[in-house]
């Protein structure tokens, strides 16, 4: 497979369930690299003696059955090419498509000898009556694009210079193919962008819901990338539409916000009050899933926008890590994030493009100071000196990215 890049961790969380009786969920928006995840995982079992007779895969978004086959018609099928004797590996992209798929997956899933790995790219594919059927009995891993230093892999570039290779990384997309696409030229890359973009929204969006006022959810969704990493609510967001002559109701674009999220175009924050220990309900932050979705729509012209753009790269990577994130808020001040592991240790982030300024130092360790706690505490900022202030370790944030 040439020009693959071997994503490393979710390769090693597969190989870790590798053989568990749980079904192995795959999510993550459109061409994030989920298939290409489970085709170089099949090529791994392969190379480890798994003949090809006890590997089944299947792409529900080809036209692999006739239109309209049912559940029942797929599980006969896959059923009768299941090998007796040894584990049966069967991977299953965008069931969706099926009528009935929950009765599919459940029905592969009870057979003693199969290992089940699927995938979905809206986060409705798990709400309702498949999380309610399978409850208990599936473990999702979700698949972003790119991190920057599979972005530096992708480059193959010499000699190796992480800050222009960095400086590309903000300003681009980095979804899998659309990194390879660049040494093609930008009009190919933006023309692949676009197509994946369009993709998204007719597919997972407009179809799926039905929507009619397409140019309003435009709109809306324009909105929010050009507010990556402000506190906005529904309410805040139809009046400043409203400002505009784009007359849309809350409840509505409250309903668009949860499509573009359930399509993992954007990732919803919630605020937490550090003093209080409690989840805020309102004014949350929004993350968008590529940056290159966001020049596409918005113009280059939102370059200057660096401090934004460098935050939303940093919540990807702590949600890459395995962090839950929150947006702090401790006292008046706020702490861009709030991040917490699987061991149930905190840490908190300011995130900054440069802190030359002393205001602008003295404005991200603030809220920092006012945190009582010994938990680590840390500025990511683009300027290349590390640093030790009261605690609060200034760190670069090309090799905080770069670091394993």
């Amino acid at each position: 497979m040439n020009n693959i890049i071997i994503r490393e961790n979710f390769a090693r969380v597969l190989e870790k369930l590798r053989g568990e009786q749980i079904i192995k969920v795959i999510t993550g928006v459109r061409r994030s690299g989920k298939s290409t995840l489970l085709e170089i995982f099949a090529d791994t079992l392969r190379d480890s003696g798994v003949s090809d007779e006890y590997i089944q895969s299947y792409n529900f978004e080809k036209p692999v059955f006739e239109e309209n086959v049912d559940w029942k018609t797929v599980y006969n099928h896959i059923f009768a090419k299941l090998q007796p004797g040894k584990l049966n590996y069967i991977f299953i992209d965008e069931p969706q498509q099926i009528a009935g798929f929950e009765r599919l997956i459940d029905g592969l899933f009870v057979e003693k000898n199969v290992d089940l790995y699927v995938t979905g790219s809206n986060a409705s594919f798990l709400s309702n009556d498949l999380a309610t059927l399978l409850s208990g009995r599936y473990i999702t891993i979700h698949v972003l694009p790119f991190s920057f230093a599979e972005f530096c892999k992708a480059q193959q570039t010499e000699p190796f210079d992480k800050y222009e290779l960095f400086r590309n990384y903000i300003y681009e997309t980095s979804l899998p193919q659309g990194v390879l696409l660049r040494k093609h030229g930008a009009d190919i890359q933006n023309k692949y962008i676009q197509d994946v973009y369009n993709t998204v929204i007719d597919k997972d969006i407009r179809q799926r819901y039905n929507i009619q006022d397409m140019r309003s959810f435009d709109n809306l969704s324009k909105y929010l990338m050009g507010n990556i990493g402000s506190c906005i609510s529904p309410n805040s967001i139809s009046k400043a539409m409203k400002q505009d002559r784009q007359d849309i109701h809350h409840n509505t674009v409250e309903k668009y916000i949860q499509y573009l999220c359930d399509s993992y175009v954007f990732y919803q924050v919630h605020r937490f009050d550090i003093q209080g220990k409690q989840q805020l309900a309102t004014q949350e932050k929004y993350y968008i899933v590529d940056i290159g979705f966001r020049n596409l729509k918005l113009g280059r012209f939102q370059y200057q926008d660096v401090g934004h753009i460098l935050e939303n790269i940093v919540f990807l990577e702590l949600i890459r890590r395995g962090k839950q994130v929150w947006i702090g808020k401790i006292g008046k001040y706020e702490v861009d994030f709030i991040t917490k592991n699987a061991e149930n240790r905190f840490e908190y982030y300011q995130v900054t493009w440069s802190m030359s300024n002393p205001e602008t130092a003295q404005r991200e360790i603030r809220p920092l100071k006012e945190i009582d706690d010994n938990y680590p505490k840390y500025i990511l900022s683009a300027d290349t000196i590390t640093a030790e202030i009261d605690g609060i370790e200034q760190v670069n944030v090309v090799d905080w990215l770069l670091k394993e």
